[in-house]
């Protein structure tokens, strides 16, 4: 799997798991909403302040985060580190109309924030071979990128 097809992968995702731990020590995983990327090493995912995956979060910012097409048997699952922005350039980014029915106090509600999951290395698989990732494959591929709602870019070439 060749890193334009692990970011096809990406951009055609509308979801991906995340993974970490709790205060407890448990594992635990979210599904969440994730279309914005930095090529493969960072991804934003608007979310609310006070869920517990969030308070986890700024407790231990370790986690992963993993696409995947159960319908392709492709699935990447990249590592790394969570931070939590509650400013508002990062707000408006991913701010979109409707989105007050979760946020009702608009883009600048408490309970709005944007996680940003940086990734340090990965670990890919397809039907026909899988593989590792790391820091510098990743800083590499995404040298030239910004963020960009990528699920959007891959609709509009269909």
């Amino acid at each position: 799997m060749t890193k334009d097809e692990m970011m096809d992968l990406v951009n055609r995702s509308l979801f991906a798991t995340i993974g970490y731990t709790d205060e407890m020590g448990r594992q635990n995983i979210r599904r969440v909403f994730c279309v914005w990327h930095k090529g493969l090493g960072r991804h934003l995912i608007s979310t609310n302040t006070g869920s517990c995956h969030v308070r986890s979060l700024l407790r231990n910012g370790k986690a992963c985060l993993y696409f995947s097409d159960d319908s392709a048997f492709e699935g990447l699952c990249l590592f790394g580190n969570v931070i939590v922005h509650f400013e508002r350039k990062y707000k408006e980014l991913l701010w979109n109309e409707g989105d007050e029915k979760y946020y009702p106090k608009g883009i600048e509600d408490k309970d709005y924030c944007i996680l940003e999951f940086i990734a340090d290395s990965g670990r890919f698989y397809r039907y026909d071979g899988k593989g590792d990732l790391s820091a510098s494959d990743i800083a590499a591929f995404d040298a030239d990128k910004a963020f960009e709602n990528g699920y959007n870019a891959v609709n509009a070439k269909h």
